[in-house]
């Protein structure tokens, strides 16, 4: 199995990881699901799905150069229910975002215009043998959430055992406890074997 490199968030005390390279557009395009989390949210939900679609880069009034942006769409049900739910938003790369930085701000559309989050791709890869991709983000903490994972697959099926014990070890060993705390508490979430993906 290929080596698991783990970046801490720009947030935290970690020190950075020198192999790290920031995943392409391309990579990120495309349906996911969360198959672990230290989200409490995620705790009383299923099929939690994300689509990132790429959207027109914006131009900054500072930079005065094009900004990547990401369409973001998260659907999920309840447990015990059967109806969808949908959160949609549009994520845009941080302007402090660098080479190896792959920094996000999420603003909700329509009613969740108000609403806004900071989050980080900390590693991402293809399996070995199966080349299902996988990612690892961050939420920096808001009003109403506290900093936490999520681990990301791009098949409904989910990581190899390996992968996800390789991810919880080279989170550990980024050298911050809050983070090294955060992997050991990583729960699965609920993905149901009769979804039609």
């Amino acid at each position: 199995m290929a080596p698991v490199v783990i970046r801490p968030p720009t947030f935290s005390s970690g020190t950075s990881h020198a192999d790290f390279k920031s995943p392409t557009i391309a990579f990120l395009t495309g349906v996911w699901h969360v198959t672990h989390s230290t989200l409490p949210m995620w705790k009383t939900k299923r099929n939690v799905r994300i689509q990132y679609t790429p959207l027109q880069p914006s131009t900054s009034a500072l930079s005065k150069e094009n900004t990547d942006r990401i369409d973001d769409r998260v659907t999920y049900q309840a447990l015990g229910s059967t109806k969808l739910q949908t959160i949609s938003g549009v994520d845009t790369l941080a302007e402090e975002s660098g080479e190896g930085r792959s920094e996000w701000n999420w603003r909700g559309n329509g009613l969740l215009r108000i609403a806004s989050s900071h989050w980080e791709i900390l590693g991402w890869g293809d399996e070995e043998g199966t080349g299902n991709k996988w990612v690892v983000t961050c939420f920096a903490q808001t009003l109403f959430t506290p900093a936490g994972l999520d681990v990301y697959s791009q098949s409904p099926k989910g990581i190899q055992k390996e992968t996800l014990q390789s991810i919880k070890a080279a989170l550990a060993a980024t050298g911050d406890d809050s983070i090294s705390t955060m992997a050991s508490t990583l729960f699965e979430v609920q993905i149901d074997d009769d979804r039609n993906d």
